[in-house]
């Protein structure tokens, strides 16, 4: 049942792929108003990183399995980072005109699905993670997940659009990234359960340095390019506001 619970969530924290999509096909929304979306997704997120998932990993698991998680993440999200860039996916969270036009292009769509799969399944294996470790799903990370994943799947879109794709293509490929995302979270909790506190301290370190590395790499770069130098304090304001929410659901 609980299994059920993490699924629903990470659902509802990857509706937003075709929440974006939609904004992709049907609207014009700015760059600059995408940008602030993303730099207050990043700021939620490492907020959520800080005082959910790391301090979970070493209240269970002590230092070691924070620490070697946290760093296996980091390289393993690098990794696979560097060979979906080589697949064309490397602005899959840009949305300038330009970008998009290159996003649409043969076969950057696959990769551009792949890359947001890496993006997202360390997110949503984090809400699974959420779920077994304290009881119930965490609204912070859910809300976190839920606006780092608009400006990716808006972009994409619009790209997608402009290269010809129909609008049922389009959909029915970031609903399928969004039941994976389902299925990522029941997975970080199924897979789980019963397992060692080294073992879920390491795995949730592990989701931890993924998306800092992601954070890192892709999301807040490009957001400050969308956003300008307002992103740096949007932010602070987003990190701000996720820190309040956790210590209220604490």
């Amino acid at each position: 049942m609980q299994a059920l619970v993490a699924g629903m969530w990470g659902g509802v924290a990857g509706a937003s792929l075709v929440v974006g999509a939609l904004m992709g096909i049907y609207a014009r929304v700015p760059q600059k108003i995408i940008g602030l979306i993303m730099a207050i997704g990043a700021g939620v997120l490492i907020s959520s990183v800080s005082f959910e998932l790391m301090e979970e990993a070493f209240r269970v698991g002590g230092f070691d399995a924070a620490a070697i998680g946290l760093l296996l993440g980091a390289f393993v999200f690098f990794a696979a980072d560097w060979i979906v860039n080589r697949l064309g996916a490397q602005h899959r969270k840009r949305s300038k005109d330009d970008m998009q036009a290159k996003h649409g292009e043969g076969g950057s769509a696959s990769a551009l699905v792949i890359g947001a799969l890496l993006d997202g399944i360390p997110e949503s294996l984090a809400i699974g993670i959420g779920l077994l470790q304290g009881g119930k799903v965490s609204a912070v990370m859910v809300a976190a997940v839920f606006m780092s994943n608009i400006p990716e799947s808006l972009s994409a879109a619009a790209g997608m659009k402009k290269a010809g794709r129909s609008t049922r293509y389009i959909l029915t490929l970031w609903t399928m990234v969004m039941i994976a995302s389902a299925l990522a979270a029941a997975a970080g909790y199924i897979f789980l359960a019963g397992a060692s506190g080294n073992t879920t301290g390491a795995i949730s370190a592990f989701a931890a340095g993924a998306i800092l590395t992601m954070l890192a790499s892709t999301m807040m770069p490009e957001a400050y390019d969308e956003g300008g130098a307002a992103v740096g304090l949007v932010t602070a304001i987003g990190f701000l506001i996720a820190f309040v929410l956790s210590k209220m659901e604490g």
